[in-house]
């Protein structure tokens, strides 16, 4: 018997309702799996730490000795989740730039704030320090800095600066995501509050003298960019705009 046009019709617009609550709902889970990692976690051996720190899809991880004032390694980039996996596109790793550019997957479980994980090469457990939460919590770049008097401005190119932050830690990155280049790293603590953003220093690639030492910067959000001036780790005097990674 032949159906009439209307009966394909309905046929064909449930079978799309369906692919789409499938994909919808996959995308779902994925970003809840994603939302449950964003934030700090930390876990250490001895005088060895490690810190871990997720936002806005993307992930820096670093292992450094406070105490000996030692910078070791650290490597980031985009960060999804499938299944029981992380999975992370290498855009810096300051031991190996082959990896730049690479898409490695990491085993990991979550139970009562404690992320079970070989993301540092071997399976240890993290103690998440924060849930990601905050003002400045994300994923920014350098967009404009005053030069001369005047702002100029810094489109993206393979070569940028980045700064993570969550809720309570920060890093930021000067890297090449093309050629691999890995120009230095620091990061630590920070607090951002009555206009002033102050980062407490544990690791520094380029001068372990400086671990221990403060910042402390003018702040403010502004039409969702995040401003700051004051001087820089060498005295220099700075004005910066920075803006969320798209």
């Amino acid at each position: 018997m032949k159906q009439p046009p209307k009966y394909f019709a309905r046929v064909i617009a449930l079978l799309f309702a369906g692919i789409f609550l499938l994909v919808s709902g996959g995308f779902s889970h994925t970003a809840n799996e994603l939302k449950q990692l964003t934030g700090a976690w930390h876990t250490a051996e001895g005088s060895v730490e490690q810190s871990l720190i997720i936002a806005d899809g993307y992930c820096m991880l670093t292992q450094y000795d406070r105490v000996n004032k030692k910078y070791m390694h650290s490597f980031g980039g985009p960060i999804t989740t499938s299944g029981k996996e992380i999975i992370i596109k290498v855009e810096f790793n300051s031991s190996d730039k082959l990896q730049v550019g690479k898409t490695l997957s990491y085993s990991y479980s979550i139970n009562n704030n404690v992320l079970t994980s070989d993301i540092s090469g071997s399976a240890l457990q993290w103690k998440r320090t924060d849930d990601g939460k905050s003002e400045l919590a994300g994923n920014w770049r350098i967009t404009q800095r005053r030069q001369d008097g005047k702002m100029a401005e810094l489109p993206l190119r393979s070569r940028r600066t980045l700064k993570l932050l969550t809720a309570t830690r920060f890093q930021w990155a000067a890297i090449n995501i093309e050629t691999g280049e890995f120009s230095g790293t620091g990061g630590g603590t920070y607090t951002f509050a009555n206009g002033k953003y102050t980062e407490h220093i544990e690791f520094f690639s380029r001068d372990n003298s400086r671990v221990g030492a403060s910042l402390s910067f003018d702040g403010k959000i502004e039409n969702g960019d995040w401003i700051h001036s004051g001087l820089s780790s060498k005295g220099d005097p700075i004005y910066e705009i920075w803006s969320r990674m798209k």
